[in-house]
């Protein structure tokens, strides 16, 4: 079984200006591609697990939110770090229209999301990280078992109240550190 680097989008892939679905307002948070390049080079999968309530609120769409999608990966296949996945959960269980008003077990802090790239893609989750930007992320990597939990807060942003991360990081260069498997 392979180890991963699971990442949040909305935050720790790209900076947060909030249900952020075009190309136009995407911005890579800075230190993304390193953070991913010393998780490849130690055999790392890279995967992203995003809710995405702005589809099940009506923001926009799934189509919308393919199409960034597969704009992201083309970036990140661009700078040598492919990803092994993107999993999203669109649903929400108090804001969602439609079909979209539902609970999920993908959506975190349920661990569906890991779970399903345990299952689909090999992943080690007691060997893997977690880097995330709020209390949701930590609680759904520790309730897959996912041992190494950073909580990514830069400069400026407000404290969160969680006891579910292991760690905070203020930059993504720093959370290269923790990549380092446990039995080394």
């Amino acid at each position: 079984m392979t180890r991963a680097l699971f990442l949040d989008r909305d935050g720790v892939v790209n900076v947060d200006h909030g249900y952020v679905h075009t190309v136009e307002r995407f911005d890579f948070v800075d230190g993304i591609f390193e953070l991913c390049g010393a998780a490849r080079v130690l055999d790392m999968a890279l995967v992203v697990v995003t809710n995405q309530a702005g589809i099940g609120r009506g923001y926009y769409d799934e189509a919308a939110f393919e199409r960034l999608t597969a704009w992201m990966r083309a970036r990140f296949e661009r700078e040598g770090v492919p990803l092994a996945a993107v999993y999203h959960c669109p649903f929400h269980p108090e804001h969602g229209i439609g079909r979209y008003r539902a609970d999920s077990f993908d959506r975190k802090p349920n661990p569906g999301m890991l779970l399903r790239a345990r299952d689909e893609l090999g992943v080690a989750l007691g060997r893997s990280v977690m880097v995330g930007d709020t209390a949701s992320d930590m609680l759904a990597a520790r309730r897959a078992g996912v041992p190494v939990r950073a909580l990514y807060r830069p400069a400026g942003a407000p404290p969160v109240a969680d006891g579910d991360h292991t760690h905070v990081v203020a930059t993504l260069h720093d959370a290269r550190a923790l990549l380092v498997p446990p039995d080394r």
